[in-house]
């Protein structure tokens, strides 16, 4: 069977950003591997801001009417 790959969610990302983070802290890490996991910390930070954009555009806001609108932010 194919298993389906699915995306780890945003506090899972925000967790693995928090272990890369501790492993760049610590004394011992070579610059190679400082390197490897800034690198990986990067395409972390990358998901992270694709997944907060995906949930703004779909964020709604609730009109003085009492109706179900798409938020806008004044920007674009």
């Amino acid at each position: 069977m194919d298993e389906v790959k699915r995306e780890p969610g945003l506090e899972e990302n925000f967790a693995r950003l928090e272990a890369l983070i501790g492993k760049m802290e610590q004394e011992d890490i070579s610059l190679e591997e400082a390197f490897l996991t800034y690198s990986e910390g990067m395409a972390v930070l990358k998901q992270c801001n694709g997944q907060i954009d995906r949930v703004e555009k779909q964020v709604l806001k609730l009109s003085e009417e009492g109706r179900l609108e798409e938020f806008e932010d004044g920007s674009v």
